[in-house]
């Protein structure tokens, strides 16, 4: 009897296994369908860091080796080690933005939902699968930037032991390992979680609209704002949009201050007990859900 349980126990197992490894196949696919069909995804960081380099060598080594002061060479050799992680960042909210206008709009404006909708996916799947790409878009803008980082700190280098100058005290201005933490941490909560609800917004639009849907997004927006500031002589909810956009107050204050210390942000807790955190999330599902079901009763333009 223990010998039968236990083989019914073996077999299982494995049963279960299946199951779920099944079960998370589709989603797995789908995200991979997007970077393959949207090959801009990961061109477009790449490209601008390639541009950024470019620059870098061209401008900012050619004009410290032509610097005779040291220190103003040094200056030089320091200055735009900060620049590619604000450029970056733009770049992935740039692309994820524009995707998630595109995601639901193109395949009804291409007709090929009707092929995606005869494969065993469902519409939850497919639109969550969407929603996840301008996360994995901020780690993608990471990675680009950490390498771009370490490679400009190469070059940087270079120039200064050719100049004579502390290659250590590069290295340590830079913290490229601690700075990669911030901007990481930096990246999945603002550029992720906080911003989520544009992104959603963009992803519920692409999926109602017949055509143009980026005046459909940007239109209501600006008609609210013009119709607040006209009538109420207000412009609350235009400062929501910038408090949104920026990241609370709260948060920005303790991450400059931090990072001037050469620390981490503060404490997550700061950040995940912030009700503006939550209503944006709250805002995201109810987007998301409503987008699955447009595209569920949607068809082909």
């Amino acid at each position: 009897m223990s010998s039968a349980a236990g083989m019914t126990h073996s077999f299982d197992a494995p049963g279960t296994a299946n199951a779920a490894l099944t079960g998370t196949r589709p989603f797995y696919w789908s995200v991979r369908r997007e970077f393959w069909e949207n090959r801009y995804l990961y061109i477009a960081p790449l490209a601008v860091a390639a541009v950024t380099l470019i620059g870098f060598l061209i401008a900012t080594l050619g004009r410290a080796l032509s610097t005779a002061n040291l220190s103003q060479r040094r200056a030089i050799l320091e200055g735009p080690l900060d620049f590619p992680e604000n450029l970056l960042m733009g770049t992935a909210m740039f692309v994820g933005m524009y995707y998630c206008l595109e995601a639901l709009h193109g395949e009804r404006r291409d007709r090929s939902i009707l092929f995606w909708k005869s494969l065993p996916v469902s519409d939850v799947t497919t639109v969550l699968s969407k929603a996840t790409i301008p996360a994995l878009l901020q780690l993608i803008s990471w990675a680009t930037t950490v390498v771009l980082l370490f490679v400009m700190l190469v070059f940087s280098s270079l120039g200064a032991a050719g100049s004579g100058l502390s290659v250590t005290d590069l290295w340590r201005h830079a913290a490229l390992l601690q700075g990669s933490s911030i901007l990481l941490y930096h990246l999945m909560t603002l550029h992720t979680l906080w911003h989520a609800p544009f992104y959603a917004w963009a992803l519920l639009v692409s999926a109602w609209a017949r055509r143009a849907a980026i005046l459909w997004a940007t239109v209501p927006v600006v008609a609210v704002v013009l119709f607040e500031r006209i009538v109420f002589h207000s412009s609350h909810f235009a400062y929501y949009l910038l408090y949104r956009l920026a990241g609370p107050e709260d948060y920005l204050a303790g991450a400059h201050a931090d990072h001037m210390n050469g620390m981490l942000p503060f404490h997550p807790g700061t950040f995940f007990s912030s009700p503006g955190l939550w209503g944006g999330l709250l805002f995201t599902a109810i987007c998301l859900v409503l987008a699955i079901r447009l595209r569920r009763s949607r068809v082909p333009l």
